[in-house]
């Protein structure tokens, strides 16, 4: 996986420059230690957890009472409890600036730009904290969004968090049953949704969605304009109001912060839904914030000013990251729709002429950079840009070596890995060392994380679990509707007692770095987009043409692609107008993305012996690779059906 050479270095004077080289000379005085390296520094934070996360705390400036305790009941994962006696608005420590200069600049595809200013996005902030109150909305009640990527969407979470109320979002390619089986969860007091969106060029109309899923949740609802007609879709629900009418009896004023607990609940994101209805994962206000400047100010090296980006949609938790940038005095750059509408060069124009400092993405998308020969070091000016950042699913070596020789030859690439259970990495870019192909640099500052076998035992050179041994902040504080833990403590726990065992195939490197090899569970990642089978089935599986289904994610092409098998009804046949249909009924029920690469049939599908169907046995075999604990399994011989398809190899 690595060549004898980095890929890139960093000169002395940026190391010089970054704010994590500026962190260590800091940490001298109050904590007198000094580091020689960021292995140093790295094994400090683990050793010294409470005073790692109080450093961070103080160099990144954060407002509010950070108390006398930095950590309590340390030793044990479910019971460890970061700065018990703090108080502090989340909102209030991402409104950090104020003024003319940019705040949040938006593109929608080549349809909609328009740019907020700190002032701006303060004034719309003010207005909508006073339409919360009106509306009843208090600290802990929930705000559910169905929202594109868009200034309004950042102003409408801050509101939130500025008076304690949870923030839950997704993207509105989520089909009706999609948005139900998150939201319908957690009782939302308000929902939001656009009045349409843009992708691929089109025009996407989800007023009927809208009007259904507003019609379930029986709450008010609030539509903002973009791509339709957000007044008569308001006019149309029974309790609706444009975005407009509900600012409109309130003028701009102060924002009050209403002071809360390190954590008290900010966000509920989802798990994939592989096993069920998606899991409502709660993070605090507190942990996140830390872990995020953390991450943004420390290994990204962002500072105010600096135009950052992610391409990501409001359903992925890399949405709530790029949201905390404003805590480190940055200017979100804002995309929704199709990263090549009109053309595969958008986003790169977007870098130009906004000079981007940080451009993430997924590792699918600069694959398809790669694979249409587009090569923006020949075409762009991309001379402001000083990081590339690649998630979703591991990047290739392939895909490390366009990025210097197709994008930009001095950039610091950090792939990264982490996820909606910690909101945040635990494994990624460190600005001081170098870039190795095919590699993550390292573990996050603070992170115990380790790669450990069957055994529980640490490895090095093979693979294994991705585990973390001690607490962090950034671990959710609870599972929505989980009064005893139990789903909690089964998502991460299970697997080893008091170690987080995170469901990812990682591996050390020779030189400190980490190579993920993609999920031990059965979650799917085709294009570095995580999505459950569970949701897939509640599609299909309504068809009466289909009495069963399985589905697996099948390494394909340096990448994941979704493979669905089905198990017909007496007399049907699996022709092409079928699979148009199942892929048409997953499209729209689920999203273009659960949509399966391939459909075939088969005449029987393993389950256990109670009746559970067995993805990741056949994930394996498909794979060629050996299956553990057949016997386990009610009928061990359909396993044979899958190994013997000639139709996956096409």
């Amino acid at each position: 996986m690595t060549h004898e050479m980095p890929l890139w270095t960093p000169s002395e004077a940026r190391k010089a420059e970054a704010p994590l080289s500026k962190f260590m000379a800091w940490c001298a005085k109050p904590y007198r230690r000094t580091f020689s390296d960021t292995d140093a520094l790295h094994a400090w934070s683990i050793e010294e957890r409470g005073d790692f996360w109080t450093a961070v705390w103080d160099f990144c400036g954060v407002k509010g009472e950070r108390g006398a305790t930095s950590l309590i009941h340390g030793d044990d994962m479910l019971a460890a409890r970061f700065f018990p006696e703090a108080r502090l608005n989340f909102a209030e420590n991402l409104l950090t600036r104020s003024g003319t200069d940019d705040a949040l600049i938006f593109r929608g595809e080549d349809k909609v730009a328009y740019r907020w200013s700190w002032d701006e996005l303060a004034a719309t902030v003010s207005r909508l904290q006073q339409a919360y109150l009106a509306l009843g909305i208090k600290p802990g009640d929930r705000i559910a969004a169905m929202m594109p990527n868009l200034p309004e969407t950042i102003a409408c979470m801050l509101a939130a968090a500025s008076i304690g109320a949870i923030w839950s979002s997704c993207s509105p390619d989520f089909g009706r049953q999609g948005v139900l089986d998150r939201f319908g969860q957690i009782e939302p007091k308000l929902f939001i949704a656009c009045d349409g969106y843009w992708y691929n060029g089109k025009r996407q109309d989800v007023a009927d969605k809208v009007r259904d899923v507003a019609g379930e949740l029986k709450v008010p609802v609030v539509i903002v304009p973009y791509a339709g007609d957000a007044a008569a879709l308001a006019a149309s629900l029974g309790d609706g109001r444009t975005f407009a009418e509900l600012m409109a009896p309130h003028a701009p004023a102060p924002i009050v912060y209403t002071p809360l607990p390190f954590s008290h609940p900010l966000y509920i994101l989802f798990s994939s839904g592989t096993t069920g209805v998606p899991k409502c994962i709660v993070h605090s206000a507190g942990g996140t914030l830390l872990q995020h400047l953390k991450e943004i100010v420390l290994h990204c090296g962002v500072t105010p000013g600096d135009r950052l980006f992610y391409f990501t949609t409001c359903g992925w938790m890399m949405w709530n990251w790029l949201a905390s940038g404003l805590a480190a005095g940055a200017t979100l750059c804002l995309f929704d729709g199709s990263p090549f509408a009109p053309g595969g060069k958008v986003l790169f124009d977007y870098a130009e002429a906004e000079k981007f400092a940080v451009f993430g993405t997924s590792a699918k998308f600069i694959d398809a950079v790669r694979k249409a020969d587009i090569e923006p070091k020949k075409t762009h000016d991309l001379s402001s840009l000083r990081l590339i950042t690649s998630t979703g699913s591991p990047l290739s070596p392939e895909g490390f070596s366009f990025v210097y020789e197709g994008i930009k030859a001095d950039v610091h690439l950090a792939s990264i890995s982490g996820g909606t259970d910690i909101v945040s990495c635990f494994v990624l870019g460190n600005p001081l060392k170098p870039v190795w192909r095919g590699e993550i640099q390292g573990p996050g500052l603070g992170l115990a994380v380790d790669v450990w076998n069957d055994d529980g035992q640490p490895v090095r050179g093979e693979k294994g679990e991705l585990v973390c041994t001690k607490a962090f902040p950034s671990m959710p504080i609870m599972f929505w509707n989980d009064p005893d833990q139990k789903k909690y403590k089964a998502a991460y726990f299970e697997r080893f007692d008091n170690i987080w065992c995170h469901g990812d195939f990682a591996e050390w490197t020779p030189h400190g770095g980490l190579i993920i090899h993609g999920r031990s569970d059965a979650t799917l990642n085709p294009g570095g987009v995580r999505i459950g089978t569970a949701e897939i089935y509640n599609q299909v599986e309504q068809m009466p043409q289909v009495l069963e289904a399985l589905c697996i994610g099948q390494d394909w092409d340096d990448d994941v692609r979704v493979v669905l098998f089905v198990r017909l009804a007496d007399g049907v046949v699996l022709d092409d107008a079928l699979v148009s249909a199942i892929k048409t009924r997953i499209r729209t029920g689920c999203t273009p993305r659960h949509v399966p690469a391939k459909v075939l049939a088969v005449t029987d599908i393993p389950r256990t012996k109670s009746g559970k169907i067995v993805e990741l046995a056949v994930r394996e075999v498909v794979h060629g690779r050996p299956v553990k604990n057949r016997e386990a399994l009610a009928n061990p011989e359909a396993l044979e059906l899958f190994a013997g398809l000639a139709e996956l190899q096409a």
